[in-house]
C-alpha cells in the first residue's frame, strides 16, 4: 500500500518550497548539519536501549567529554553514530549504492564494540525482543542482500523507497547487531541523494516505530510507510524554520487549532496520529501551521 496521498502532497508542496531556497545561505548549513547530527544520533541510539541523553550526547559528539556513570559502549555508539552519518555524506554522489557500502557502513556502526561482527553478516540465527518475527536463516543472508542492493531505489517515489529500504533491511536483519542504526542511516542516504533533508525517527515515538515495523513484518506496510513519510515531513518543516525564521511563526498549537476550526483537540491528535491532519510532532507536542489547518477545513467543506 502507497503513502498517503494527502501525506505525499504535503511533502512534494514542502520539498518544492525548499528547493525554491536553494542555494543555502553557506553560514547556516553547518548549523543545520549540526542539529541534525545531534538530533539523528541521539534519537537512533535511544531507540536502540542507549541511555545518553540529548545533551550528554551533544557533549559526547562535540566536546568529546567522558560522561560519569555510562559505559564505554554507549559513548563509543555516540562517537561511530557521527563517524556513520560522515560516511553516508561521504558516498552521496555514488549513483548506486553497493552491497560494501552497507558492510562498511556497519563496520563503522559497531566499531570497538563487536570487532569481530563489524561490517560482517551474521552467522548464526537472531530473534527480535518482542515481536514475533523471525528473521531467515543465516544461509540466506548473502543471497538475500545481494538481491535487497540491487533492488535498491528501483520504482516508486523516493520516501517510499527510501522507506522500503529500511523495512527490508530490518527484515532480512542481515547483522547480529546494528540493524536499526545501519537502517535508519541507509533510509537517509536514499533521502539525502535526492535532495531531502536528514529524517529523525523520533525516540519518543518508538512504541509507534515498533509498532508498524511488527505489522510490516506480517504483510501489511502501509503504516510504516506513512510513519516514515510524517517523519519526512517533520524534518522539511524544520529545515524549512531554518532557513526561512517566518515559517515557524506559521504554527500554532492543537489547542489553537481547536478553538479555530470548532473539533476537539484530541480529535485533531486522532486525524494528526492517521495522517489526515497535516500536523507535525516536536517532541511530544503537535503542531500545525494555519495553512494546513485552513486546507483541511477546505477538505471537509467539499466533503
Amino acid at each position: 500500500m502507497p503513502i498517503q496521498k494527502n501525506i505525499m502532497k504535503r511533502i512534494e508542496e514542502k520539498k518544492a518550497l525548499l528547493d525554491s531556497l536553494r542555494p543555502f545561505p553557506k553560514s547556516l548549513i553547518p548549523k543545520i548539519r549540526e542539529y541534525f547530527d545531534v538530533e539523528l544520533t541521539y534519537n537512533s541510539n535511544s531507540i536502540e536501549g542507549n541511555t545518553l541523553n540529548l545533551q550528554e550526547t551533544r557533549a559526547v559528539m562535540e566536546d568529546g567529554v567522558t560522561i560519569g556513570g555510562k559505559t564505554l559502549r554507549e559513548h563509543l555508539e555516540v562517537t561511530n553514530h557521527k563517524k556513520a552519518i560522515d560516511f553516508i555524506f561521504s558516498i552521496l554522489s555514488k549513483k548506486r549504492v553497493e552491497e560494501k557500502d552497507i558492510l562498511d557502513l556497519h563496520a563503522i556502526i559497531l566499531d570497538r564494540i563487536d570487532p569481530q561482527n563489524a561490517g560482517f553478516y551474521r552467522h548464526s540465527q537472531v530473534y527480535l525482543r518482542g515481536s514475533r518475527y523471525i528473521p531467515p536463516p543465516a544461509r540466506e543472508v548473502p543471497v538475500l542482500m545481494k538481491d535487497f542492493v540491487k533492488s535498491l531505489g528501483d520504482g516508486g517515489d523516493t520516501v517510499e523507497a527510501a522507506a522500503m529500504a529500511h523495512f527490508r533491511l530490518v527484515h532480512i536483519h542481515p547483522f547480529i547487531d546494528g540493524n536499526g542504526r545501519a537502517a535508519r542511516l541507509l533510509m537517509n542516504l536514499m533521502l539525502l541523494k535526492k535532495g531531502y533533508p536528514i529524517t529523525v525517527i523520533l525516540r519518543a515515538e518508538r512504541k509507534k516505530y515498533i509498532n508498524c515495523l511488527e505489522l510490516a513484518h506480517k504483510g501489511d506496510t502501509g503504516p510504516f510507510l506513512d510513519f516514515v513519510a510524517k517523519s519526512v515531513e517533520r524534518s522539511l518543516d524544520i529545515y524549512l524554520s531554518m532557513l526561512d525564521p517566518s515559517f515557524s511563526d506559521k504554527y500554532i498549537s492543537l489547542g489553537e487549532a481547536s478553538k479555530r476550526c470548532g473539533h476537539s483537540q484530541e480529535y485533531l491528535s486522532l486525524l494528526a496520529r492517521k495522517g489526515r491532519l497535516g500536523a507535525i510532532k516536536f517532541g511530544r507536542n503537535w503542531v500545525i501551521t494555519k495553512k494546513a489547518l485552513e486546507d483541511y477545513t477546505k477538505s471537509v467543506k467539499k466533503g
